[in-house]
């Protein structure tokens, strides 16, 4: 059997693979899945730091800044100097504002998609899937595995990190 990690990277690819390719079959193969919550947020909240659409689309920083960074090589977005010079704030182009009639499209298909694949599955995917992001936020991956692991892994984590993964549990996996 396949480990989790495996299982996990083979859904996504699954799922955002056949996205893209809907994607590529409308005349868009530059345009990424991962594109489309900032192209929402964009629309509905305008122009905006990477900082705040980060925190609007629920990620990382620097996750923000890594897809930003591909929608402008892809003419999606252009970047500009915020107020205090250090923020880059992000427009959508023309071209990003021509494609949404089909991103709107893809994403309300996709969510009667994944509707219809909840229907096979035990629990909805979406439900289980917070489940474990609430769960990891509770307690980290990484103390879970030191609370398992023998005395010799243990003992390689060094002192300090095995104290504070096996007491506060503050460091994410």
């Amino acid at each position: 059997m396949a480990s989790l990690g495996t299982l996990l990277r083979h859904v996504h690819d699954l799922m955002d693979g056949a996205v893209a390719e809907i994607y590529a079959d409308l005349g868009m193969p530059d345009y990424r899945p991962r594109f489309s919550p900032a192209v929402r947020a964009l629309v509905t909240e305008g122009p905006m730091s990477i900082r705040d659409l980060a925190a609007a689309i629920g990620v990382t920083h620097s996750a923000a800044s890594q897809t930003v960074n591909q929608m402008s090589r892809s003419g999606f977005v252009t970047l500009e100097r915020g107020a205090d010079g250090r923020q880059r704030i992000v427009r959508l182009t023309a071209k990003a504002e021509a494609a949404l009639p089909a991103v709107e499209a893809e994403w309300a298909a996709t969510e009667r998609a994944a509707r219809a694949l909840d229907s096979e599955l035990p629990v909805p995917l979406a439900d289980a899937l917070q489940a474990v992001v609430d769960a990891l936020s509770r307690r980290p991956f990484r103390a879970r595995i030191a609370d398992c692991a023998g005395p010799d892994l243990r003992s390689r984590l060094g002192a300090a990190d095995a104290t504070e993964d096996l007491g506060q549990g503050a460091r994410g996996a």
